[in-house]
């Protein structure tokens, strides 16, 4: 693929893609073996519906086949399923292809309130966005909780999590540990109890310096990863900034001979 084909913006298409009537049958689970790469489009929801199917078939272009879905179940607290069927309904097919889909929070969104500055907590990744710091166990439970059975409420059964920014506390964590099969977060995966270390790999929007500095580490990271497992990052965002989307596409081409994975298929199969 070629890095200069990233320099154009995506074209918008007038409307998203109607919801499945007749579902293909699923793909099995493929076996791992060599180093893999894992993409995982953030922010799913109504408002970024459009983008992210215009996302979706940019990297089915790119040979990425299978994907994972970082979706918010009630972003300002409208259901996924009351606020967009459409969506819902492209999510399942999708996952009928082959992709899959992580719970990522329950409205992405700050809920509680911390003793420290929010930034320190939420590091690099978006402080509005931390939405578990501050809560107590049982709020992390009950918001975990009712953001699954959202999901459920359309057939969508996450196996995974995603904490929106990034932001882990250890009552997130034990929460997950007992609820799901892996979870993400910025330095690793953790799969049934164990760790595999794999940074992820992501662009900035939120500052003038990360719109600047995040694409070529981006691009560096990628081509110094040598690890088992690559992760790359997506927002909906990065398609509004040419440099980012070539960035992506550079991080693609240092992907090309790894094998393309999802989420779920590590968990079933970790990459040793």
């Amino acid at each position: 693929m070629s890095p200069g084909r990233g320099a154009r913006t995506v074209a918008r298409t007038a409307n998203p893609p109607a919801a499945d009537v007749c579902l293909p049958e699923p793909e099995p689970a493929r076996p791992l073996s060599g180093p893999a790469v894992t993409v995982t489009i953030h922010d799913v929801e109504p408002r970024s519906f459009l983008r992210v199917t215009e996302i979706r078939r940019w990297l089915s272009e790119r040979n990425i086949d299978r994907v994972t879905f970082a979706v918010i179940p009630a972003a300002d607290l409208h259901p996924i399923g009351r606020r967009s069927p459409l969506l819902a309904g492209w999510l399942r097919a999708q996952v009928a292809r082959g992709d899959s889909v992580a719970q990522h929070g329950l409205q992405h969104r700050t809920a509680g309130s911390v003793k420290w500055p929010r930034g320190i907590v939420a590091g690099l990744h978006g402080a509005r966005a931390a939405e578990f710091p501050g809560l107590d166990h049982e709020e992390t439970e009950a918001r975990v909780r009712t953001g699954l059975a959202l999901l459920r409420e359309v057939e969508l059964d996450p196996r995974g999590f995603i904490a929106p920014g990034y932001a882990y506390t250890p009552a997130l964590r034990g929460v997950l540990e007992e609820r799901f099969s892996w979870f993400g977060d910025v330095r690793g995966v953790t799969l049934s109890g164990e760790s595999l270390r794999s940074p992820a790999l992501r662009l900035g929007t939120s500052t003038t310096l990360k719109r600047v500095l995040s694409p070529p580490l981006l691009s560096a990271r990628a081509h110094g990863t040598r690890g088992t497992l690559l992760r790359l990052d997506i927002h909906p965002r990065d398609f509004e900034l040419p440099r980012h989307l070539a960035a992506v596409e550079q991080a693609l081409c240092a992907a090309q001979e790894r094998h393309v994975v999802t989420y779920d298929e590590l968990s079933a199969a970790p990459v040793s």
